[in-house]
């Protein structure tokens, strides 16, 4: 399988000067043959936005986390870099989660390789170095939802959009480092109930238990997002870390021990009977709503 890659362009990666030394903005695009990000970067700032551009809804199949990952991994190798800003480039959607085309009628390797992709991102995501801001610009079922939950400050946009682990509503069990990740946001109880229910919140909703931490106009949502990491970027960037590190690394720790068991209990269920029937279901419902 060939996955698509990120590359460099040419361009000069450190910022100009003006004449009496002070840094300038300079914004550019890393060049890239990627059908699924646009990644940019403000050098001056030091924050990098990547947007999703999957169509239609930015579903999470093995190419776009893989490239997703290859982006996240080159920002943390450029010095440069201090801040990232998570958003999308589609209209309505921030990430409707694992590709479910992915999950219905699947190969058993295939869907091996999906989620071990899921869970180097994941781990990559909540353990950054990097000041990290969802910008979530619409839509967050499921993955979508674990993705901006892994950033260290949400900001989600006003309006009809719904975000949460809705897992259940499909016949699927979230796994365990979904669970932590969301008892880490919203605590324990909230948890309980959320997961259980498959709970979607309203923006509002989110920002009252904790999902979110702010909500404003989806107008201004990515450069409010930066005007945010740029507050992060002003604490020291190695207390910063260690302190994010304290928190977050004895999850990734557990999913560490028992990746391999992870996949392979995913995988199994899967590929059950009960399950493929709950997807097809979904599947339909969704082709009679189009």
């Amino acid at each position: 399988m060939v996955v698509r890659s990120l590359q460099r362009s040419s361009v000069n990666l450190f910022p100009k000067t003006l004449k009496d030394g002070r840094a300038c903005s300079v914004q550019h695009s890393y060049g890239t043959d990627s059908a699924n990000l646009n990644l940019t970067v403000d050098n001056a700032e030091g924050i990098a936005v990547v947007e999703m551009k999957r169509k239609p809804v930015n579903s999470l199949n093995l190419e776009l986390l893989t490239e997703l990952t290859m982006a996240l991994e080159k920002l943390e190798n450029d010095r440069q870099i201090k801040g990232l800003v998570l958003t999308s480039a589609q209209p309505k959607i921030f990430s409707a989660g694992l590709d479910i085309m992915e999950m219905y009628n699947p190969k058993p390797e295939r869907l091996r390789e999906i989620w071990r992709a899921l869970q180097n991102f994941w781990m990559r995501l909540y353990v950054s170095p990097l000041a990290t801001v969802a910008a979530i610009n619409g839509h967050s079922p499921a993955g979508g939802c674990l993705m901006a939950m892994s950033c260290d400050q949400r900001v989600m946009a006003s309006g009809h959009y719904a975000i949460g682990l809705n897992e259940t509503l499909l016949g699927i069990v979230a796994p365990f480092w979904f669970i932590e990740t969301m008892k880490n946001v919203i605590g324990h109880r909230e948890s309980e109930r959320a997961l259980q229910l498959g709970r979607l919140y309203s923006a509002d909703e989110a920002l009252k238990v904790g999902l979110v931490d702010e909500v404003v106009s989806e107008s201004t949502i990515v450069q409010h997002a930066k005007e945010e990491l740029v507050r992060w970027l002003q604490v020291p960037g190695h207390a910063r870390q260690l302190t994010k590190l304290a928190l977050r690394k004895p999850t990734v720790d557990r999913l560490v021990a028992r990746q391999d068991d992870d996949i392979e209990t995913f995988v199994s269920f899967v590929t059950k009977d009960s399950i493929q029937k709950s997807l097809a279901k979904y599947l339909e419902a969704l082709k009679r709503k189009n």
